[in-house]
């Protein structure tokens, strides 16, 4: 069976995009007006560093057996999908066109698989004893989370790390750690059981380069434990929220291996946090396995860039970790100081461009 998915966020969404029309299923990608109309005329291209080859492999969706149009966020009806999938990032939910497609898709109680750091406040409801209430204010826009079930909300992580390349036009994405997507399971059987058949057409689809059909990495893996996409979080507060200092940012290599003792201590303590919730040592990855692969990511984070760039809001896993932290009566002085750094940053960068919050 085919399943018809709509997907939130065309840069990162196009990684998960590509490997759904490799198995042949048909997407929309939802993005602005100039980009969509890139992506219809000339389509994605994907790059992706392949074991064995010296240069990535540029994966077009024009050369794949699923069908892909681009669609801004007033034209797009998620009635028409069987699936939705939010690859935004958390405070781009409450920007107009876009805020209003979310009350619609609430209002449709279709099953909505979000690839974030962020968790969307309706999957922690999921989590039994977390009072989410009290975690609303780390969210640029909790209202616009308000409507949904919690059981038709899953979370993956997203743990690929991709990027546009800055020389190259909108529709090109290059993935920089091909790892894989980590996705819990919905309450229902009916919607995980989509999840479970997309995992396996994802795992058969090959892609030919034109020497012959290969396998492409990042796969899409679902798991029954609703605490598995949470294992990023050890990662990020040990080093993509580490990045930012001060007055300047460091590569996320150098915020792990600068003092690898101090990140085992910070990624030990997340991890008994995410236990405290419920989770298992097997949902988590070993911080032996998380070192190794940040000795390969040599930029700053994502959340890191936008804060030196100006930006006025950023997901704030770390407010976030923190606020549950309290919650379980834990309580770390380099959570703080993360904290206190990103606090601040913002409050400047808003100071700078005139607006109040």
């Amino acid at each position: 069976m085919k399943y018809s998915v709509l997907i939130l966020g065309a840069s990162y969404g196009s990684l998960f995009s590509t490997k759904l029309l490799m198995a042949g299923h048909p997407v929309s990608l939802v993005c602005t007006k100039p980009t969509a109309e890139l992506i219809n005329s000339e389509g994605t291209v994907v790059q992706f560093p392949i074991r064995g080859r010296k240069t990535p492999v540029d994966v077009s969706s024009k050369k794949l057996p699923g069908a892909l149009r681009a669609t801004t966020p007033e034209q797009a009806d998620p009635r028409d999908f069987n699936l939705i999938v939010l690859g935004m990032q958390e405070a781009q939910y409450g920007a107009a066109g876009v805020r209003e497609l979310i009350s619609r898709i609430a209002e449709s109680q279709m099953p909505c698989l979000a690839i974030m750091n962020m968790p969307p406040l309706p999957y922690l409801k999921r989590i039994p004893g977390l009072r989410t209430d009290a975690l609303e204010p780390c969210y640029a826009d909790p209202a616009v989370w308000k409507s949904f079930v919690p059981g038709l909300v899953s979370l993956s992580s997203p743990d690929p790390q991709a990027f546009r390349p800055p020389d190259q036009p909108k529709n090109v994405l290059h993935v920089g750690l091909p790892t894989n997507f980590k996705a819990a399971r919905f309450e229902g059987e009916q919607p995980t059981a989509m999840l479970r058949n997309l995992e396996a057409d994802i795992e058969d689809a090959r892609f030919d380069p034109g020497d012959g059909p290969i396998e492409i990495p990042v796969k899409l893996k679902v798991h029954d434990s609703i605490f598995v996409p949470l294992a990023k979080w050890p990662m990020l507060m040990a080093g993509n929220y580490r990045c930012i200092r001060r007055d300047d940012m460091i590569p996320i290599k150098d915020a792990v291996h600068g003092n690898l003792d101090k990140s085992r201590q910070v990624y030990d303590w997340v991890w008994k946090l995410c236990a405290s919730l419920g989770a298992s040592d097997a949902d988590m990855v070993p911080f032996e396995k998380y070192a190794q692969a940040a000795e390969s990511l040599s930029k700053p984070s994502s959340a890191a860039r936008a804060l030196f760039g100006g930006a006025e809001h950023i997901e704030r896993v770390d407010c976030l970790v923190r606020k549950i932290a309290v919650q379980q009566g834990l309580r770390l002085d380099t959570l703080d100081d993360i904290v206190t750094l990103v606090d601040e940053r913002l409050k400047k960068n808003r100071g700078n461009s005139g607006s109040d919050g």
